[in-house]
């Protein structure tokens, strides 16, 4: 594949340039340039500024029979921003500078004018000691005596200036040294006061934990005092532990919860509070009868023994209490009676 950009071009074996016909250009033909004013100029038709600096497309021609030591002097022409009249300014390599020609004037410089007058008085002096090796002898003391004035005046500034800036070296060094000393104490100062404040943060945070914990501890205490006032003030009458429990209780034994039903209701225990509520049945006295007929004793009897198991059977059954324990006489009680009926 070709490139796009072909740096070189195919000559052909056969290929004679002296065919090639060349172009007969004139001499004295223009090109369109562009450039910026060299100089501040002031038009002449209009009056209108110009000023350095302003870009231009101006036509560049070569100045014919006009050469510099061998170089080639350009003409440019310009119009006027204002009325378009033409403006026309060439090169100078003599002087490195452009000459203002047509159209326009060169506004005034005094760095310029004073250039000239420099150079116009170097160029009469050596042409005078080019013909007067007198004049030669005179420039030469002129300017070693202007030269030691010159010295002289230069020692002179000098001097004055030591006089009065009597500069106190130690002095400087002291106050350099204070200075420094100063820094380091602002900057020791600056750290504890960091240090100290990042103590008192850590303290606070400390005391604020401390107050939480604090609150907190309250706080359980005084929801276990509210539990404990939400019983009611009778539980105590309905609860009824022996001494034995009582003190191994104090002991360190868990103790037994109670049931909402025994609180409200209590136990049927010989010894609680509800004990005195329970009336035991006391023994009917009964007399033997002797039975007339030994034959027909026996099928009551069977009858009465039946009935009294079934009655046995239905007591023999323990009622629960708070303590856990079936009463015990109450069972003997039913029993002894149901005996001698059946007697």
């Amino acid at each position: 594949m070709s490139e796009r950009k072909v740096l070189n071009k195919y000559y052909p074996p056969d290929f004679d340039p002296s065919k090639i016909p060349k172009l007969k250009l004139p001499k004295d033909r223009q090109y369109v340039v562009r450039l910026m004013a060299p100089f501040n100029m002031r038009c002449k038709t209009c009056g209108e500024y110009i000023y350095k600096g302003k870009k231009f497309n101006a036509r560049k021609e070569t100045v014919q029979n006009e050469l510099y030591m061998g170089l080639p002097i350009f003409r440019f022409y310009i119009k006027c921003t204002r009325c378009l009249a033409e403006i026309t300014f060439k090169t100078d390599p003599e002087n490195t500078d452009y000459a203002m020609e047509h159209g326009a004037t060169r506004n005034f410089q005094a760095e310029k004018l004073i250039e000239e007058e420099e150079k116009r008085i170097q160029q009469e002096r050596e042409e005078e000691e080019l013909n007067n090796p007198m004049k030669v002898l005179e420039n030469r003391t002129k300017d070693s005596k202007m030269e030691m004035e010159v010295l002289e005046n230069l020692q002179e500034l000098k001097e004055l200036n030591q006089r009065q800036a009597q500069v106190d070296y130690e002095g400087m060094i002291s106050q350099y040294r204070e200075l420094e000393k100063r820094e380091r104490e602002r900057e020791k100062e600056e750290d504890e006061r960091e240090t100290k404040e990042m103590l008192d943060r850590a303290l606070v945070k400390r005391l604020r934990d401390s107050d939480s914990d604090s609150e907190k501890e309250e706080e359980s205490s005084s929801t276990k005092s509210m539990k404990s006032s939400s019983d009611k003030p009778t539980d105590i009458l309905t609860t009824d532990k022996p001494p034995e429990v009582q003190g191994a209780s104090a002991a360190g034994v868990k103790r037994a919860k109670t049931e909402s039903w025994e609180r409200s209701v209590g136990t049927l225990g010989g010894g609680g509070a509800l004990g005195s509520l329970v009336v035991r049945k006391k023994p009917a006295v009964t007399v033997s009868k002797p039975s007339p007929v030994v034959t027909a004793a026996a099928p009551t009897s069977q009858r009465d023994s039946k009935a009294s198991t079934a009655d046995s059977a239905n007591t023999s059954k323990p009622v629960a209490t708070q303590n856990g324990s079936s009463s015990l006489s109450l069972l003997g009680a039913y029993s002894d009676s149901d005996s001698n009926d059946s007697e």
